[in-house]
């Protein structure tokens, strides 16, 4: 039987190395827009998300929404979005990314206070479902696979 790295291999996927912290969160490093950052990823997270007050680091213009965020212990956050961004997750690439900003001051004192490096923001379900994702927690690492154009049209489509 073949191993799965090699049938995920030939179905065009590609291997992102994973970290496992403190915390036992999955961390992966990503450039958004051509500038490195570190994420979490997180399978419950709906959207992928970049704290607000990296907006200019990461070269984004975004716009506010009505719609308030919730998670990790925070209700009823302020959001913004970017559209038609370029996220880059070691071979992976979308030129079409779209993300949710807001303040994620609250994920990042929750994990310097367990000793952990702060993150620049969170890989979701929205990466996950389009790189039709395979996570391998004994090696820790992500498979995801090549979008093909006409996929990423139909992807990233932020809900607000």
């Amino acid at each position: 039987m073949a191993s799965l790295k090699k049938v995920l291999r030939k179905k065009k996927y590609v291997k992102i190395k994973l970290k496992k912290i403190v915390t036992n969160h999955l961390e992966l490093t990503a450039e958004l827009n051509g500038v490195k950052g570190r994420f979490i990823l997180d399978t419950g997270a709906s959207n992928s998300c970049i704290g607000l007050d990296l907006k200019e680091h990461f070269n984004m213009t975004s716009e506010e929404s009505d719609v308030k965020a919730a998670g990790a212990g925070a209700v009823d956050m302020e959001t913004h979005k970017s559209e038609n961004n370029s996220l880059k997750i070691g071979k992976w690439k979308n030129k079409q990314f779209n993300v949710v900003l807001f303040d994620l001051s609250h994920v990042n004192t929750a994990l310097t206070q367990h000793n952990a490096d702060e993150v620049h923001g969170i890989i979701g379900a929205d990466v996950l479902e389009s790189g039709k994702a395979f996570i391998d927690y004994d090696k820790k690492v992500l498979y995801l696979r090549r979008l093909k154009k006409k996929q990423l049209k139909k992807l990233f489509k932020v809900p607000f």
